[in-house]
């Protein structure tokens, strides 16, 4: 199982600064550190870092414009992967000559670095796009296919009922030939399976439900993989999975580190929002499965130590980190994406996190024989 990073860029509050809108010093700093870890991160055998594309979500995700922090890495950077975690395909979001566009450029800038993660969204920005949420999975599926293709052909025209494009040529082409590797977000088993029925690499999440969870999605998409009928020339067939991780040479220096109130505000935050913003949008019956789960961490009822037993948060020695990181690989995951830039966590710790996961779990990792059902 490789190690990968995962960027949203958060910023939470209080907002203090000399700026009237006392949000910016946060922002700035965060983009500035997120830059320095993954000069680290580079140098210690991180296999991909991934970067989201999100819009209007205060706090924990400040990254709407993924493709320009992943132009800056491509020359900061020599051996990092980097991973558009993911673009948004529905019509609304952005056109696809862009998406293929930037891209491309992406991966001329990287000399072939670059992974593609594909994603619909959720309600919450859909509605501030005038994405048509019922009409947004066949768009997002049509999407893929005109970008690829706009990428293979040297001249490219399209025309269906929901799209048209006038014959052009479409530049530049990608490094990676015949383009860079596609993948899909999912939370579901059926997405998983949706992902594994198209060729595309999943990415995933442990956050909120327990590891065997995990092992339900992981078998929907490698049952579908079997008779997968491939989306795009590059046939995918790998399970990224994120989630919160730390590590530090004590467990007691990660408490300093502030690692409990990080995770607390993580969950907190997200509960928040998915409260004020998804809920509403989601039919009653999935309303009465997800509000007793959110309200107590809304509320600040966070069960932080359960999560850190049940390995779904990764905190601790390089050690305990290993001995943890072990369950993910033994349920299938090919990639683990460390989501450390989070909360009230310092650029300091973070780094060493980084530099003591690369130098010293690693190197385990990759001897470990992975044990399967």
């Amino acid at each position: 199982m490789k190690l990968d990073l995962l960027y949203e860029v958060d910023n939470p509050r209080p907002w203090n600064g000399p700026h009237p809108y006392g949000q910016r010093a946060g922002e700035q700093r965060a983009f500035y550190d997120a830059i320095d870890q993954l000069k680290v991160a580079d140098k210690v055998g991180f296999n991909t870092a991934w970067f989201v594309e999100h819009h209007f979500r205060e706090g924990r995700s400040h990254n709407p414009a993924p493709e320009v922090l992943i132009g800056a890495l491509t020359q900061a950077t020599e051996n990092l992967r980097l991973g558009f975690g993911v673009t948004l395909l529905p019509f609304g979001f952005t056109h696809p000559a862009r998406v293929a566009e930037k891209v491309a450029t992406a991966d001329v800038l990287s000399r072939g670095r670059v992974e593609w993660g594909t994603g619909r969204s959720t309600p919450m920005e859909q509605t501030a796009f005038h994405v048509d949420r019922a009409k947004s999975r066949l768009e997002w599926e049509e999407a893929i296919q005109i970008i690829v293709k706009m990428w293979e052909d040297e001249y490219f025209e399209w025309d269906s009922p929901t799209f048209n494009f006038p014959r052009r040529m479409v530049t530049p082409k990608p490094y990676q030939d015949p383009h860079p590797p596609c993948w899909m977000a999912a939370t579901s088993d059926d997405s998983a399976a949706i992902a594994g029925s198209k060729g595309l690499g999943l990415l995933s999440f442990s956050i909120m439900q327990p590891l065997e969870k995990m092992r339900a999605h992981i078998a929907a998409y490698r049952e579908a993989q079997k008779t997968a009928v491939p989306v795009t020339r590059v046939h995918t067939n790998k399970v990224a999975a994120y989630t919160l991780v730390h590590c530090a040479e004590t467990k007691e220096k990660a408490i300093d580190n502030g690692i409990w109130a990080s995770v607390g505000w993580w969950y907190q935050n997200i509960a928040q929002f998915t409260l004020d913003w998804e809920l509403p949008h989601l039919n009653q019956a999935e309303q009465d499965v997800m509000f007793p789960l959110l309200q107590p961490l809304m509320a600040g009822d966070i069960p932080i130590e359960h999560f850190d037993q049940a390995d779904m948060i990764i905190v601790g020695t390089p050690e305990e980190c290993f001995n943890k990181l072990k369950h993910y690989a033994d349920l299938g995951v090919d990639q683990l994406i460390c989501y450390s830039q989070f909360g009230y966590l310092q650029n300091d710790s973070i780094k060493r996190s980084i530099e003591l996961l690369g130098k010293e779990v690693l190197p385990e990792l990759e001897k470990y024989a992975v044990k399967r059902d």
